[in-house]
């Protein structure tokens, strides 16, 4: 019983801790270049420019499913019309797509930034 809630807690805690550590770290730099006088609009520059990263997100998230699921559909037509292993041909042909998909998302991600 006790092994059962120390996984989630312990992962709840390592959750925690990290964003912790990522929020205080980044309002003491934001403090520090306060104190020596910088001005504060330096943290509003990135925010201005490019596309939005939900947007960025989303695009290659679709891409990824897309070649997912081309994968799955690819890796069927070959195991119907060939005698290779089932268990070889599916997780390969799915990785594969899957990869291709990330690198269209990328690519097209990409192309989302230069019109901005």
């Amino acid at each position: 019983m006790l092994p059962g809630i120390l996984v989630p807690l312990s992962f709840f805690l390592m959750v925690f801790g990290i964003v912790y550590l990522i929020y205080s770290t980044r309002n003491r730099e934001r403090l520090a270049l306060i104190e020596k006088g910088v001005d504060a609009s330096i943290f509003l520059e990135g925010k201005a420019k490019g596309v939005p990263a939900w947007k960025i997100f989303v695009v290659n998230l679709a891409f990824l499913l897309i070649g997912g699921g081309l994968g799955i559909f690819i890796a069927l037509l070959i195991t119907t019309y060939t005698s290779l292993n089932d268990d070889a041909v599916y997780p390969s042909i799915i990785f594969i797509m899957s990869g291709v998909g990330l690198l269209i998302g990328f690519r097209t991600a990409k192309d989302l930034d230069k019109e901005q």
